[in-house]
């Protein structure tokens, strides 16, 4: 008889059910339920709709049963730095915050009257986004003290979902760490950083490692799915997962998780918070068995996606991108630049920066395209020779996972500028990985080794030569 793990793997804008069993030495691959995700305005906050997506994480799990594949495990996984809040009787305290919420607005330099900016970065080596938990809790402090003051527990985003799963709370290292409140030292929170924040210590529970097992659904939802099973933690960071699924045991492997976010790096064993690396961005976010992704973020494929919602049509992302293949339009934006991270208008955003600099500005769906895709190619490329300089290593190799390794054109731009090879693929990295420490917590990999050469020789992977 089969045995299935399901990989529940929720991103900005969708959220899906994929299960996966062992045949012949192979990962094989099922998606389940699909469903949509996306911010909303709640009394002028962005928020996630969390009990929607609760509903949604059940449906999917209940339609495994109908399929005679119940699962032996479970994982969660979504974006990082969002939380909520429990009081003393386990309940939410408000709304889920996005972080592409307002709210922050200004909390930087709150932040810095207590620690230097150089300092906060120096003990938690994570990169500066004005979004990051450490931000979004003084916006609390300062904007709705009373929801702090009553607060006993702090979760991240799957952290939750897997609390109402299980009735068990518990905070997993890799998304912890996004939240820049993380010693990657003693690879547990920052207490000194936290006191001296005034954050409340008693809502930050013990770090637990992917892998982990949770335990069993509470009695309501294996009435509600029909079956129980193991709650397991994945690496539950979806970069965290995603980088589990990349195909090489190379100790220099330079990769790049291509999703609403293009985040590019590599791993080390220790992380590096030196002002230099502070200087250039990168960030030391935790990984699988205390491993440290390496990396930076790059505001990624967010662009597209909300160009093709505002003048795409009917248009997919390979129409898109063969149709920007086409295009000679040569002008470059920063894509790190913050007036892309929640423009009024995308389109307008890209055509007004352009105007700014001087250089031709793009009228077409495919000239804006263009320029977007150009505009990551070489960001990639002045990444890798940061990287490089930094590390000291040589990368002769660039692995592209994620949804973004369909980028035919982007991918061949990549290669292009970065003057490396490119393997692209699996498309469902996220997924893969988080399946995978499922699979090596039951015994059916033997570790994160093990799982990357299964991948390997389980997906396709397509390879552009510069």
């Amino acid at each position: 008889m089969e045995q299935y793990y399901l990989a529940i793997d929720i991103g900005a804008s969708s959220g899906r059910h994929i299960l996966a069993h062992m045949e012949d030495g192979r990962m094989v691959l099922e998606e389940v339920h699909r469903f949509p995700n996306g911010m909303t305005e709640q009394d002028g906050t962005m928020v996630w709709d969390v009990d929607r997506l609760f509903s949604e994480i059940k449906a999917g799990m209940k339609k495994c049963g109908e399929l005679g594949k119940a699962p032996v495990s479970v994982g969660i996984d979504t974006w990082g730095v969002d939380f909520v809040l429990l009081d003393e009787q386990g309940q939410r305290i408000g709304s889920a915050a996005a972080y592409r919420d307002g709210r922050t607005k200004g909390m930087d330099g709150e932040v810095y009257q207590v620690i230097s900016e150089e300092e906060l970065y120096q003990r938690t080596g994570i990169q500066k986004q004005l979004f990051n938990t450490v931000y979004q809790l003084m916006a609390l402090k300062k904007q709705k003290p009373h929801e702090l003051a009553a607060a006993k527990t702090l979760l991240m985003i799957p952290d939750y979902f897997q609390y109402l799963l299980t009735g068990r709370a518990a905070s997993e290292y890799t998304n912890a760490t996004t939240g820049q409140l993380v010693n990657p030292g003693t690879k547990q929170w920052d207490w000194e950083l936290i006191e001296k924040l005034g954050y409340p210590r008693e809502i930050f529970l013990p770090l637990s490692m992917p892998g982990t097992v949770l335990g069993d659904l509470r009695e309501e939802i294996q009435a509600q799915v029909g079956y129980n099973c193991k709650v397991v933690l994945p690496a539950t960071h979806d970069t965290g997962s995603a980088v589990m699924a990349v195909p090489s045991n190379g100790e220099d492997t330079l990769y790049i998780s291509s999703g609403t976010w293009s985040l590019m790096g590599t791993e080390l064993k220790e992380a590096n918070c030196s002002a230099e690396s502070r200087a250039h961005n990168l960030t030391n976010e935790g990984g699988y068995d205390y491993r440290f992704r390496y990396l930076k973020n790059i505001m990624g494929l967010w662009m597209i996606q909300s160009v093709k919602k505002e003048i795409g049509g009917g248009l997919g992302f390979g129409e898109i991108c063969e149709m920007a293949a086409k295009s000679d339009i040569v002008s470059i934006v920063d894509c790190n630049d913050d007036r892309f991270l929640a423009p009024a208008n995308m389109t307008e955003e890209v055509k007004a920066a352009c105007r700014e600099s001087g250089q031709t500005v793009p009228e077409t769906l495919a000239e804006v395209a263009a320029v977007i895709y150009n505009s990551l190619a070489k960001c990639y490329a002045q990444t890798i020779r940061e990287i490089e300089e930094i590390t000291g290593k040589k990368y002769d190799r660039i692995h592209i996972v994620g949804g973004g390794a369909n980028a035919d054109y982007l991918n061949r731009l990549t290669a292009r500028e970065t003057g490396v090879p490119v393997y692209a693929g699996p498309t469902e990295a996220t997924a893969i990985g988080n399946l995978a420490a499922q699979m090596i917590s039951g015994g059916a990999l033997k570790d994160l080794a093990d799982a990357r050469e299964c991948v390997f020789r389980s997906f396709p992977i397509a390879e552009y030569q510069v």
